[in-house]
């Protein structure tokens, strides 16, 4: 029994790691599936393993830096498909450096992707979720928006910014039928260290990570999968999720 269908799910930074995932598990689902991210040939590979499994879904190429392409993808989901029913907020980058020398360009390109852009598209996918009395908001935070370490205080200071923005809209939109959960995966087998500019940052994290076994990109699908297939009466407000090895 596919228990998520009918239901239309739009997943964000869909492009690789935790999004594709994500998107593979509501389409497995039963979920039909808008896809969202800059790299489009990333998004037509996935398109296609998404049509052989009845996603019918839809490639957004988007620069979700801009809030308005944020609130597009948003228009265009429900456009094609008359309804939104599971926005994924999961696009996001990981600038580690210290303050001292933090590029503060960098720095604003983070913000704005990893919190101003979530609160744009969730801004958007509110008006017909409250129409309809129900939704599904899923935000991806990371452990680093409860523990605070050095080199991290920009990321963390999103991270932390993405959690109490959830826990407020969910007080916000409960009694609409609207459920709001944030994830906070702890040291994930993806691209998001690719990211770090700074060459010792880089090589420390690369060098912890590696000593773990680390979360992988299904893992965090399958706890996503959990909150959106819960019955109306759940709400799943948060989940944090690390690897067995990582303390912190």
């Amino acid at each position: 029994m596919k228990t998520l269908d009918s239901r239309v799910a739009l997943v964000t930074g869909a492009s690789s790691g935790i999004g594709e995932a994500t998107a593979v598990a509501l389409a497995e689902a039963g979920a039909r599936v808008a896809i969202a991210a800059r790299r489009r040939d990333r998004l037509d590979e996935l398109a296609n393993r998404l049509r052989k499994l009845g996603a019918e879904p839809l490639v957004l190429e988007a620069d979700l830096l801009d809030e308005h392409e944020a609130q597009r993808i948003v228009a265009e989901t429900e456009a094609r498909y008359g309804r939104l029913d599971i926005l994924v907020n999961n696009a996001g980058v990981m600038y580690l450096e210290p303050v001292a020398d933090a590029d503060l360009g960098r720095w604003r390109r983070m913000l704005e992707l990893n919190v101003l852009s979530l609160i744009a598209s969730t801004q958007a996918a509110l008006r017909g979720m409250r129409a309809r009395g129900s939704g599904d908001i899923v935000n991806i935070a990371s452990t680093a928006g409860r523990v605070a370490n050095p080199n991290g205080a920009g990321y963390s200071a999103t991270k932390f910014g993405v959690v109490a923005f959830s826990e407020a809209l969910r007080r916000e939109v409960h009694r609409d039928g609207v459920r709001v959960s944030v994830v906070e995966p702890g040291a994930v087998a993806t691209e998001l260290r690719d990211h770090i500019g700074n060459p010792a940052v880089k090589e420390a994290i690369e060098t912890w990570a590696e000593s773990l076994r680390q979360l992988q990109p299904a893992d965090i699908a399958e706890a996503i999968l959990f909150c959106v297939t819960r019955p109306s009466h759940v709400s799943i407000n948060e989940v944090l999720m690390r690897p067995t090895d990582q303390e912190r």
